[in-house]
């Protein structure tokens, strides 16, 4: 039996034939990769929110300030996952030769990636696929697999973030790229390597246009995010490392 991406929610979650779980590739690489500058988004998205709603603030009491204040991070993150969501779910449709119905607020971003289609021509292979490595006990779900009319065949992320692609983004499709098996239309286990993937692209796609970007899936980018998720897992499991505290000897008498 092949195994299967089960959706949770909000969230999604991969189980292996025999019911055990797969690690998801996202978050082994939010769990293993140091993201200091989310320390500096966070301070700036807070003193942003306190700026722009000073009088709103004033009005309210000092607990109501400072909840509000803590919040306005994650209200934040939620509206960028939200978008992130939504461009990419018309982004597998329209990639499919699909007519869609966009939303007023997502129109510059519908409009930029119509715009790479146009300009570079990709013929879909694979869409919002699931893969999987046994071996190395990881899944998760590709954006897409392409055919370029330059014959190549590339594995193509997008990306909406306002401040572009992450290094980590190479982790990301190198981890795909170095999966054993997909999932068909049909729900079957086929063999990631007769895809015959020979690189991959990022594409930064936002109102005002889009950037792509060449993305390294090299082997040795492999072999980092293998790295990646070993450090990811055993920080996870790190509670033995501390024993309990010790009492001081007992002095003769």
């Amino acid at each position: 039996m092949p195994f299967k991406r089960r959706n949770a929610g909000k969230g999604h979650y991969y189980v292996d034939e025999d019911g055990s779980k797969f690690d998801g590739v996202t978050t082994l690489l939010s769990d293993g990769v140091p993201k200091p500058a989310l320390i500096n988004w966070a301070a700036n998205t807070t003193a942003d929110y306190a700026v722009d709603h000073w009088d709103e603030l004033s009005r309210n009491t000092i607990s109501e300030r400072i909840n509000k204040l803590r919040r306005a991070r994650f209200a934040e993150r939620d509206r960028a996952a939200k978008r992130g969501t939504e461009v990419h779910a018309l982004a597998e449709r329209l990639i499919r030769g699909e007519e869609v119905d966009v939303p007023d607020e997502l129109a510059g971003h519908v409009e930029s990636y119509v715009k790479f289609l146009d300009e570079w021509k990709p013929v879909a292979v694979l869409v919002e696929t699931p893969v999987a490595n046994r071996r190395w006990r990881y899944a998760g779900t590709l954006d897409a697999v392409v055919d370029m009319p330059d014959g190549r065949r590339l594995l193509v992320d997008i990306k909406t973030a306002r401040s572009g692609i992450f290094p980590e983004t190479a982790y990301q499709l190198a981890a795909y790229a170095g999966a054993e098996v997909y999932l068909d239309a049909d729900g079957n286990e086929q063999p990631m390597n007769e895809l015959g993937i020979s690189g991959a692209l990022g594409i930064w796609v936002r109102a005002d246009g889009y950037d792509l970007y060449p993305v390294d899936i090299t082997e040795s980018t492999h072999k980092t995010f293998l790295h990646i998720a070993h450090v990811a897992r055993k920080t996870k499991d790190n509670k033995s490392l501390i024993g309990e505290a010790l009492a001081p000897p007992e002095v003769a008498a």
